[in-house]
């Protein structure tokens, strides 16, 4: 007996030590921290590796959970919960010998729901669930769920739900033991959902609390590929509604590589990778582009190549537009005095690449099919239950093939002819229904609807009236593209927060917090949709593969086939580490400035979660600190600082660090979370003894921040600093978001501001994300030396709030005038070469445009400009406006205190002294 025990204990510590490797991350601390404190046993999950039975442990294990976290040593720990586990010893496991039926683990889930949910649910969404867990014989068992607060009931029977989920017993004993995403199964068809999306979302919460949900099945093989691509945004034109888009050249057509963005995209695939026209075999020229709105274009053309001696006898107007659906109207003019028969052709084809693999220049081989039926070229691509379909018809006949669309016919002298084509874009489910259909999220909208919905959107936005004419035509287009960039997405009632084209038609958690708060005095609804999603898909388990904790904030959600398949984390990603904090700072700003106190306390629950992930999960040292590490991708390691790339934080001579790591800006977004956190929880919430905790910690952690990031000998604060306590000396932009937040002190606010001005940092168009002297300095390179404006329109922002008025003001001119060669519209970043080379901001190659954060960065610049600030229930105007810029008039600006006009006007100013 002994001998088996003891063969047992050995077997059992190697696999815990694997199933348990993603706690095992804290290390020896050998700095000038404070050694890391046990967090408590609730914090402490059991992942199904350590015993598959396991359902949700019971008070009694978790007791013993809690001993050995807090007194066994560690080479013993996880072999001892492993066996113990593994015998039954408290009731959690199977009986030794038997493993419960997939039927048994369901029918105990669903028992124990009612008592295990308390405290683990918001007070919303509310309403009934009905799960449909349906045999392969077609027997289904029934269970009714009603969500309201901690009130959860669990019954057999019911009527009229607000979400049937139907579901196979294997895929759902997956989720159970938390191999499984649900996101992953919806896309890929193992889950078939009707009703409000959202409420199963929320459903999430009552699963247990480990997983471990990367692929379990070969990933298919993605090969690099260096085909050449679009180089340039001036190349092509793009038309885009809800997460729809279509980027062609500038003559309308589509003839993509694996590397270039152009095709018509939907929910982060490729539906069409070509799309070319041609009359009597001769390609078209562009005459003329008209972009009408966001969503729709005209292109003036001719066939061949016009010359100034030879007049063009035919014309061509291609007009096309996107909304639920991608339509294009081909209308061919013929001038001749004589009939011209013509042969129209249209290719068309689709690879159903993903956008992200063409954004990092990978190809995965997929096996399309084309058909012909009811008189519909259909283009299609299965991987298991996941069905994406491409759907091409015409309003007048023509002759179909596998690869396009013929017209043959004449067109009298002065005559016309002209088509429609309608694009549908499918993703069908494994009943062959699109996943779109049964959701009360997905309402389609016309091409006139969508025009509606942009407009209800900007109806209540403040009128400007500016002197400056790149002012003024900045803030026009950041409007309207903010108010475009919205999608109906599967898991949302509401149209989503999108962030930008071409690769970033998609929910991203950071962009969408800094959007909503660079727009909160002009579009505050923005907030509302942002909170609503994050708080709906905030973490709620630990699960290494995608990072999600308790608590955290998602940062990524897309609907490519990767993530169904759990190949790449994407479908739900939580990679960064600044988001929670910026969820807790975007509430109570959205207050500040609405007063709306119902918000507030309807996301309590979300907000007690996200500070929990701070102090917890987030602090692996106990040190008050968010660390942050390094997490794989298919193109290298990335980090979960927004300066994401792998080479984007390092030494001042270009070494590397060693991870984790405290990135400065991080910590002073943790250090403002607590503070606006006491203060909901002190006006709101009735609990003053939490706010007076957070306080404290936000106060240690400010001292704390400055005794450790603070460079006497270079007079600024390091990028971040390692575990063991070495900081990062490298000159960034990072440490000017600082002075959004407060932390820092202000005895040191005077020197840092000096090297964000200086010529190492400052291009004359805006501060660079890494100074020029340093050695790993790259103008082109995105995070190693670029310039991105909503990041400078933050910097501004704290700039303006810590008194340095003529250089708030110089940060603000730098990027109007940049704006003002892109006709208003930022991109997502722009080269960092220096001003006084190269005269004009050089752009970087296909970056996002538009770009929600760039989008928001001239409305940021305006509430510098004019010192706007809500302080209760009146709005404080303190403008300070260059002599370069005019008079500025911000008028019908809405918030608690109704409606308010801000009024600035250019004149020669000094530097207030610093606070």
């Amino acid at each position: 007996m002994s001998t088996a025990i003891t063969r047992a204990w050995r077997v059992a510590r190697c696999r815990a030590r694997g199933a348990m490797k993603s706690w095992s991350q804290h290390q020896p601390c050998t700095s000038r921290k404070v050694p890391r404190r046990p967090c408590p046993y609730v914090q402490y999950r059991i992942p199904a590796a350590v015993c598959p039975s396991i359902v949700e442990p019971s008070p009694a294990f978790s007791q013993v959970v809690a001993f050995f976290h807090l007194s066994a040593p560690r080479r013993f720990r996880h072999g001892v919960l492993f066996l113990l586990a593994r015998l039954d010893l408290f009731g959690v496991g199977a009986a030794v010998g038997r493993e419960r039926t997939v039927d048994e683990r369901i029918d105990e889930f669903f028992a124990a729901l009612v008592a295990d949910c308390r405290g683990r649910l918001p007070v919303a969404p509310t309403g009934l669930l009905r799960f449909d867990v349906v045999a392969e014989d077609g027997e289904a068992a029934t269970w009714y769920v009603r969500l309201a607060g901690a009130q959860t009931r669990v019954t057999r029977t019911g009527e009229h739900p607000d979400c049937t989920v139907e579901v196979r017993p294997e895929a759902f004993v997956r989720l159970l033991a938390g191999r499984d995403n649900m996101v992953s199964m919806l896309l890929r068809g193992d889950v078939s959902v009707a009703g409000d999306l959202a409420l199963l979302f929320t459903f999430r919460r009552l699963l247990p609390g480990t997983a471990d949900s990367v692929g379990t099945e070969p990933a298919a093989e993605l090969v690099p590929h260096t085909a050449p691509g679009v180089v340039g945004l001036h190349e092509v034109t793009s038309v885009f509604a809800g997460n729809m888009f279509m980027i062609s050249e500038k003559n309308g057509d589509v003839l993509a590589t694996p590397t270039s963005p152009l095709g018509l995209f939907s929910f982060d695939t490729r539906f069409l990778s070509t799309w070319r026209l041609t009359i009597n075999t001769e390609s078209l020229s562009v005459l003329s582009v008209d972009d009408v709105a966001t969503y729709e274009a005209k292109f003036g053309l001719v066939p061949g190549e016009p010359t100034h001696y030879v007049n063009a006898t035919t014309s061509v107007l291609r007009h096309r537009w996107v909304g639920p659906e991608y339509e294009e109207e081909i209308t061919l003019f013929n001038f001749a005095p004589e009939p011209v028969r013509y042969v129209v052709r249209l290719d068309a084809g689709a690879d159903f690449a993903e956008v992200l693999e063409v954004r990092d220049g990978f190809k995965r081989a997929r096996p399309v099919t084309a058909t012909i039926a009811d008189d519909a070229l259909r283009l299609h691509y299965k991987r298991a239950g996941l069905h994406r379909e491409t759907v091409i018809t015409a309003s007048t006949p023509a002759t179909l093939d596998e690869h396009g669309l013929t017209w043959t016919f004449t067109v009298e002298p002065h005559g016309t002819w002209s088509t429609r084509l309608r694009v549908l874009a499918l993703l069908r489910d494994l009943h062959r229904r699109d996943l779109r259909e049964r959701l009360t999220s997905s309402v389609g909208r016309s091409q006139h609807q969508r025009g509606r919905d942009i407009t209800a959107r900007t109806a209540g936005v403040p009128r400007l009236r500016a002197d400056h004419k790149p002012l003024q035509q900045a803030y026009e287009y950041g409007v309207r593209d903010l108010a475009a960039l919205h999608y109906p997405g599967l898991n949302f009632e509401t149209a989503l927060p999108a962030t930008g084209l071409p690769w970033s038609m998609a929910l991203l958690g950071r962009e969408s917090l800094i959007s909503s708060f660079q727009a909160l005095p002009f579009m505050p609804e923005r907030a509302v949709n942002t909170l609503r999603i994050l708080a709906l898909s905030q973490g709620v388990r630990h699960d290494p593969f995608r990072g999600e904790q308790p608590g955290k904030i998602v940062q990524e959600s897309r609907y490519g086939d990767s993530g169904a398949f759990n190949d790449t984390p994407e479908s739900a990603s939580f990679s960064a580490a600044d988001t929670t904090a910026a969820f807790v700072i975007l509430l109570d700003e959205y207050e500040r400035w609405t007063g709306d106190a119902e918000l507030v306390r309807r996301f309590e629950f979300e907000i007690r979660a996200a500070i929990g992930w701070l102090d917890h999960d987030a602090d692996r040292a106990g040190s008050g600190y968010v660390w942050s590490t390094q997490r794989p991708t298919r193109t290298g390691p990335q980090n979960e600082s927004w300066r994401n790339s792998a080479d984007a934080i390092c030494f001042d001579d270009g070494r590397p660090p060693t991870y984790p790591l405290a990135i400065c800006e991080i910590q002073g977004y943790a250090f403002e979370a607590r503070r606006r956190a006491a203060r909901m929880a002190r006006r709101f919430w009735d609990d003053p003894a939490w706010a007076d905790r957070l306080e404290r910690d936000a106060a240690r952690l400010r001292e704390r921040f400055d005794r450790d990031f603070w460079l006497p000998d270079r007079g600024h604060y390091a990028v971040a600093v390692q575990f063991d306590g070495v900081p990062l000396d490298s000159l960034t932009s990072n440490m000017g978001q600082l002075l959004c937040t407060g932390i820092v002190a202000p005895h040191r606010a005077e020197q840092m501001v000096a090297h964000l001005m200086s010529p190492a940092l400052y291009s004359g168009w805006g501060i660079r994300t890494l100074a020029s002297t340093a050695a790993d300095y790259n103008p082109l390179g995105h995070h190693t030396g670029a310039v991105w404006p909503w990041e400078n329109s933050l910097i501004a922002w704290g700039l303006r709030r810590a008194g340095f008025r003529a250089q708030a003001a110089r940060v603000a001119t730098g990027l109007l005038d940049a704006a003002r060669h892109f006709q208003g519209r930022l991109p997502a970043y722009i080269t960092g070469y220096d001003r006084a080379t190269t005269h004009v901001p050089v752009p970087h190659g296909f970056t996002d445009s538009p770009y929600a954060p760039s989008a928001g960065a001239p409305l940021m610049l305006l509430r510098a400009l004019l010192g706007l600030e809500p302080y209760e229930d009146h709005l404080a105007v303190d403008a300070a406006v260059p002599e370069d810029l005019g008079q500025i008039e911000l008028l019908d600006i809405k918030g608690r205190w109704g409606y308010a006009d801000a009024l600035g006007r250019g004149r020669p100013f000094r530097d207030r002294p610093v606070p």
